[in-house]
């Protein structure tokens, strides 16, 4: 199938083309251009005054719509496909499914019953947030099911996966850090630096081991300190580590997220939403791996305690934040182009996606169109319009 979409802006991650246009043929861009489309076309479609962006790419995410990955079985995978489509329809058209701490046999579990689902494309990966994770920086995740890594649970859980797991998250002062982090990179798995007490000196060595990823940065790791600097600095000041933020304003004071995006460059922050299963509904109580979630005002805390657990963000919300600086009317494109990035085309690099995370030519057209006030309007996967509620 081929098709022109014009819009009064497509924004990639080099510039605004306001008018733009694309085309698409057999659901991959050929071509992008700014002004008046002038060539002849059968199918051309004008979309008036809307923005077109490239779909957003989540490298973590818990759940949505209710509910949440964690869980197996048949009715569980239903479920799963739910949270799938509650970020799709709101622009996310690639979704890492974020699994977090589980006893073995759980976790094992987990990850075959997905892999299924990354296969036929549903989702584009899974992430392992756990379980080799610090206790004293669990967060929400279930202390008793912590442990340290062992290369033979990681040899399973990759082989149950048959190459589904894309991103693990690891603690490298843990015994054995260091050698899971070099067998999962010899796997083709991307590892992140999270859940952790690690110093400076540690958080440098697992870097040169491979880990290549912050899992949002600055939550559940020690601050950085003048005398001690700990994971924050060491991780900030490496180019070759992207930088988890969950910008959602409940877990970062919005200027920190800016100072990061000075200081390291826009190219190596991506936006995660971190979001569990009350994402893209309302408050009430809900439950993330183990543990029980009470979400009030949006804010998702584990029952009874002022720990948070995850967000209820979506990507074109944290888009909006990025883009809107200070009012509507005064979107600028470089806040637009900044925002692709953050949302797109920075956490495809991340992942090693050369297919997805921009518009330009030879990538996959996974688009987002947004109304005049950044809103999601219609979602495209491959070319082809989906039906969003």
């Amino acid at each position: 199938m081929s098709e022109v979409l014009v819009a009064s802006k497509v924004v990639t991650s080099s510039g605004v083309h306001a008018p733009g246009w694309l085309r698409i043929e057999d659901g991959h861009i050929v071509e992008v251009g700014a002004g008046a489309f002038a060539g002849e076309h059968e199918n051309t479609r004008d979309l008036g005054d809307v923005t077109i962006v490239p779909g957003f790419v989540d490298a973590h995410v818990h759940g949505g719509g209710g509910s949440a990955y964690p869980e197996v079985g048949p009715t569980e995978l239903a479920a799963a496909i739910v949270a799938r489509d509650a970020h799709l329809a709101r622009g996310t058209t690639a979704t890492i499914a974020s699994l977090v701490t589980a006893q073995p046999e759980e976790l094992l579990a987990q990850v075959t019953a997905l892999a299924p689902l990354v296969a036929g494309g549903a989702l584009r990966g899974i992430h392992l947030e756990g379980p080799w994770l610090n206790p004293a920086k669990k967060g929400a995740h279930d202390e008793r099911a912590l442990r340290t890594p062992d290369l033979a649970e990681i040899d399973a859980l990759l082989a149950a996966g048959g190459g589904a797991i894309r991103m693990v998250t690891i603690a490298p002062e843990l015994p054995g850090a260091l050698d899971a982090i070099e067998r999962l990179v010899e796997a083709g798995v991307v590892v992140a630096i999270g859940h952790t007490d690690a110093d400076f000196d540690q958080t440098k060595r697992a870097i040169e081991a491979g880990a290549t990823v912050a899992t949002h940065l600055f939550n559940a790791m020690p601050p950085l300190l003048h005398r001690e600097p700990g994971p924050v600095l060491a991780l900030l000041e490496d180019e070759r580590v992207m930088l988890e933020l969950v910008a959602d304003g409940v877990h970062l004071h919005p200027e920190l997220v800016a100072w990061v995006e000075h200081s390291a460059g826009a190219k190596r922050v991506m936006l995660v939403t971190d979001a569990m299963g009350a994402a893209a509904c309302g408050d009430g109580a809900y439950r993330l791996g183990a543990l029980e979630v009470t979400v009030a005002d949006g804010v998702a805390k584990i029952a009874g305690t002022e720990t948070i657990a995850g967000s209820t963000a979506t990507m074109d919300a944290l888009f909006r934040q990025r883009a809107i600086q200070r009012t509507l009317e005064n979107v600028t494109d470089e806040a637009l182009v900044a925002a692709v990035m953050l949302t797109a085309t920075n956490p495809a690099r991340a992942m090693g996606w050369a297919d997805i995370g921009d518009i330009s030519p030879g990538k996959r057209a996974d688009l987002v169109v947004l109304d005049k006030n950044l809103q999601t309007e219609a979602v495209f996967l491959a070319g082809k319009q989906l039906k969003v509620s």
